[in-house]
């Protein structure tokens, strides 16, 4: 069986089996179907969210690729087709990772002619927004100078300023709060005469619709949950959808990440902050999975040892936790992808993320081993491969076949188990100082504490890691891809913007720099082509750890001033030569840099009777047909 379906743009559309699927009982299955309902029950709420012209446009694309009785054999067609695809998959007009607008390849008129070919002259003006460089052009915005929430085209804010949005939660928040709540996790800031106020998310408020069709799945889920915790967490989950009330939210996150008998585990809610420029406000997002006994041994390994790992943290002692608690791990397997996670999904998962929640109670991280499978299995289909053209050498080459992909793991196992969970903030520190900068330097502190522990020792000691020279690998693909290879994913001229992307040039640039005296990494030329070759590996730890040690302080801290210092300087701006090279190369390999996924189709299996026997798990080869699917069945009036 195929693992690529699909292919358009800059894009791959893959397809994930379930192992495990067929081992669970009928309980535990309906219990996955009713999740799985959910997590694409809120579909409508994150394109939303994302652009509140992403609908009408959707809807739009939608009924033309339903109704369209013209030519569709003909090159515009095929552009609009690819236009769409495209829209489906970033969930909106924005691309899903680089954040700026995309544009059809079809011109105008056509796209004109085909609204009106199936009556629907009146959205003629969503030509605007559609072709229009100037309107809603980047998604979230990080510009150095102007108003970035102005500048933004998320629905999070309508009306007002970041001073406003500031001076708003600076009002409403208790600063020497131990356990602060997420104020404006889940609500919209507008101004109403004159007044800034919050729309709150919620059953009879914003996304009413959506969210009462939720929680009837989730409502669904809790009468055959496996077991009393799992029922209690989705109880509370239920009141807080219906009332908003945060102070819920933290209450259902504690029980959640308390619970750990289950099979089957879910992620659904206004969770990740990622898409908001003040890093406040949370995209919806749906995800169901179930865990693999056997792969999640390892992940168990490096969780029972966490203290271990906080006390030898390279970073000042007292960032460190005293009392590491409640850290669970697992690898899972995808069942269902919704919102923020579909089609393109993270590799690992840690959660919740509130910073008292960790302390007092812990956090579930979660690597995804079947997603990472397809991931190397579509690698394994394509024609030529990125590793043989921007490592240096054979034994480069050699080196990463050999460790690469199981320090490809480990590296998440660390990131996602003990990275995000790891340190703590001094008293009275806000969890919302660093602000913009929040998603880039929690995502940049995670790496690094997995960077600098995949060399450890210990990691030898507990039979994670075969050898000692076995994660070297990790090193040399993390440093030609973060300050080189990722670029490839960028248009000529771009800044980069996404935070996982800042993260990792942040890491490869400033070791380079303070590195550079010392020859730790070099920048190589052979050929008329650009290497960056890592010579003293246990010199790059060192400067992991000092960076670890920097990031960290700016956290517990809440220096604002020094993490914007290090992101601005370090992971915004691409030397457009290495631009203009790594695209060049790369487009020369054919391949698509940017992956995502249809979801698997659980289908309910009637006896004869009517009474529900079973529930079958079948895989699509068809990104369209879902995408047309969801809109026409999860489809609510937001």
């Amino acid at each position: 069986m195929k693992t690529v379906i699909d292919e358009f743009a800059d894009i791959k559309v893959m397809r994930f089996e379930v192992p495990g699927w067929d081992s669970l009982t009928l309980q535990q299955k309906e219990y996955a179907y009713h999740l799985s309902e959910a997590a694409k029950l809120g579909r409508d709420i994150t394109w939303d969210q994302y652009c509140r012209w992403n609908l009408p446009v959707r809807h739009a694309v939608e009924d033309i690729l339903d109704r369209y009785g013209g030519n569709r054999d003909c090159e515009a067609f095929r552009e609009f087709v690819v236009y769409a695809k495209r829209l489906f998959f970033s969930s909106g007009i924005h691309h899903h990772y680089a954040e700026s607008k995309f544009f059809p390849g079809c011109d105008r008129e056509y796209f004109r002619s085909l609204l009106e070919s199936v009556g629907r002259s009146a959205d003629v003006a969503l030509l605007d927004v559609i072709y229009s460089p100037d309107i809603c052009p980047v998604r979230r915005s990080s510009e150095r100078e102007g108003d970035i929430v102005a500048l933004s085209s998320v629905n999070f804010y309508e009306g007002v300023t970041r001073e406003e949005v500031e001076s708003y939660y600076d009002s409403v928040s208790d600063h020497d709060d131990p356990r602060p709540v997420s104020y404006g996790l889940n609500s919209k800031v507008v101004k109403e005469d004159g007044r800034v106020v919050e729309k709150v998310w919620k059953s009879g408020g914003g996304y009413g619709t959506a969210i009462d069709r939720i929680i009837d799945e989730l409502e669904a889920a809790r009468a055959v949950a496996e077991n009393e915790e799992q029922k209690e967490a989705l109880g509370i989950l239920v009141e807080y959808y219906r009332t908003g009330d945060l102070q819920l939210w933290d209450r259902f996150n504690v029980c959640w990440v308390g619970e750990s008998g289950g099979t089957v585990d879910f992620i659904n809610g206004f969770i990740e902050d990622y898409d908001d420029p003040l890093g406040r406000k949370a995209t919806w997002e749906g995800y169901v999975n179930i865990k693999d006994f056997e792969a999640s041994a390892r992940t168990e390994l490096l969780s029972s040892n966490a203290q271990w790992f906080e006390d030898h943290s390279p970073v000042d002692p007292r960032f460190r936790k005293p009392h590491v608690t409640g850290v669970s791990a697992k690898v899972v397997n995808a069942v269902m992808l919704g919102g923020a996670t579909y089609p393109s999904t993270p590799i690992g998962i840690n959660l919740p993320n509130a910073d008292w929640i960790r302390k007092e109670h812990g956090s579930k991280s979660v690597t995804i081993g079947n997603i990472t499978h397809a991931y190397n299995l579509a690698a394994l289909e394509a024609p030529r491969s990125a590793l043989d053209e921007f490592a240096f050498d054979r034994e480069e080459i050699d080196a990463y076949r050999k460790y690469g992909e199981h320090d490809d793991d480990i590296h998440t196992d660390l990131h996602e188990c003990l990275g995000h969970g790891s340190g703590q903030l001094l008293p009275g520190v806000s969890p919302n100082a660093l602000k913009e900068y929040q998603s880039t330097l929690e995502e940049a502190r995670a790496d690094l504490f997995g960077l600098y522990y995949i060399a450890d020792p210990k990691l030898v000691e507990l039979g994670i890691m075969p050898d000692s020279e076995a994660w070297k690998p990790a090193y040399s693909s993390y440093i030609r891809n973060g300050i080189f290879v990722q670029f490839s994913r960028l248009e000529l001229g771009a800044r980069n913007t996404e935070s996982h992307m800042q993260n990792r040039k942040l890491i490869a640039e400033w070791c380079y720099e303070k590195g550079r005296d010392r020859n730790i990494i070099e920048r190589k030329s052979r050929d008329g082509k650009t290497y960056f070759i890592v010579n003293d590996f246990h010199a790059l730890r060192g400067l992991f750890a000092e960076l670890l040690a920097e990031v960290q302080r700016i956290k517990s801290e809440g220096d604002y001033e020094a993490g914007k210092a290090l992101v601005e300087r370090y992971a915004v701006d691409i030397d457009p030569e290495l631009h203009r090279e790594v695209r060049s190369r790369y487009e020369a390999l054919h391949l698509k840099p940017y992956g995502g996924f249809v979801n698997p189709d659980i289908v309910p299996v009637r006896g004869i009777d009517g009474s529900v026997v079973d529930y079958g798990l079948s895989l699509t080869d068809d990104y369209l047909g879902q995408q047309l699917e969801y809109g026409r069945k999860y489809k609510t009036l937001i």
